[in-house]
């Protein structure tokens, strides 16, 4: 089933969800009338992060949707009707960050599905390319445990395993949907938490850390602040987050509706690390669109990428390029 197809059955998906819903609906009519409208949000940042010790120039995309997802097999389905029992709605996040390293290029995804009721994760998946070759990773959350499967190219890091889940705990890559407040701010003005911390995805890859659960404190500032980014400036709501390895991120997230996420930073020594080695990253919005984007796949359309503040990779609508057809 093709891309289209898919929409079209989250879309109808989407609407059942809200006469479902009902009261529930009418409590947070933001959160409905902003993401089950069929379309997604794309936004562009300038990004920079340190691998091998030294500084990286790249970019990020941070892609949100609601999509019918299955709680069985942790997938996007094709017909929600079908297995209702089965099927929630997940505000799903795909984070793209790309990156030179000398001569070759790291492309990395990291794909969120939270449960948009509460954005409790369901699934957090992660994949790496890079000229010396793959690693995929798969966590499954339940109420008790988190299921990992990893596959790699590298000797000695494939296989299987299960963790306990600690009540509370907030993935790292979860900061990037929760921090948000789509249903309300994660925290009040001065208000600091501290809960169970799994570094994500990225973290663990760069610095070849094992999955294990720290700590972190989660704390907001007592006042918003005006902050400077390439797509404006805005006033923000900046959040400190304190791992138990050493590293410090800050977030500043939009005060008004739809509240994006402007700008991050990590800073600090992953555990195991040099100073200021692996892994610390800065990432500035460049600019933002809300649009079916899985329709706009024809030639011409990378020109949507202006408005996120990107570039088309070379020879993307060059009529000077090579073609398929000899």
């Amino acid at each position: 089933m093709d891309c289209l197809t898919m929409r079209r059955a989250g879309a109808a998906f989407a609407l059942a969800s809200i006469l479902i819903a009902g009261a529930a609906a009418a409590e947070t009519p933001s959160f409905e009338r902003s993401w089950q409208d069929g379309k997604a949000e794309l936004n562009g940042y300038r990004y920079a992060v340190t691998r091998y010790g030294e500084e990286r120039g790249g970019r990020a995309v941070l892609v949100y949707v609601t999509e019918p997802f299955s709680m069985r097999r942790r997938v996007k389905v094709d017909d929600a009707s079908r297995d209702p029992a089965d099927t929630f709605e997940a505000l799903k996040l795909n984070l793209v960050r790309d990156f030179q390293t000398g001569i070759y290029d790291y492309n990395t995804m990291t794909s969120v599905f939270a449960r948009s009721s509460d954005f409790a994760p369901a699934k957090i998946s992660f994949s790496s390319a890079e000229w010396c070759g793959h690693v995929y990773e798969e966590l499954r959350f339940d109420r008790s445990a988190v299921r990992q499967t990893v596959r790699s190219y590298f000797e000695g890091e494939s296989g299987d395993w299960e963790r306990a889940a600690p009540r509370g705990g907030v993935p790292e890559d979860n900061l990037y949907i929760l921090l948000r407040g789509l249903r309300g701010a994660y925290l009040r003005p001065g208000e600091t938490r501290t809960v169970p911390f799994l570094p994500s995805s990225l973290v663990r890859r760069l610095t070849h850390r094992a999955t294990a659960w720290g700590t972190a404190t989660i704390g907001r500032a007592d006042r918003s602040e005006s902050v400077r980014v390439p797509a404006g400036t805005f006033d923000a709501i900046r959040y400190t987050v304190a791992p138990d390895d050493g590293r410090e991120g800050r977030f500043w997230i939009e005060a008004a509706h739809p509240h994006r996420l402007l700008r991050w930073t990590w800073s600090g020594a992953a555990r195991g690390t040099r100073p200021g080695g692996d892994a610390a990253e800065s990432a500035s919005l460049t600019g933002t669109l809300r649009v079916p984007y899985w329709t706009l796949h024809g030639n011409g359309d990378e020109r949507w990428l202006e408005t996120l503040g990107l570039e088309p990779l070379p020879g993307a609508g060059d009529p000077e390029a090579p073609t398929v057809t000899p």
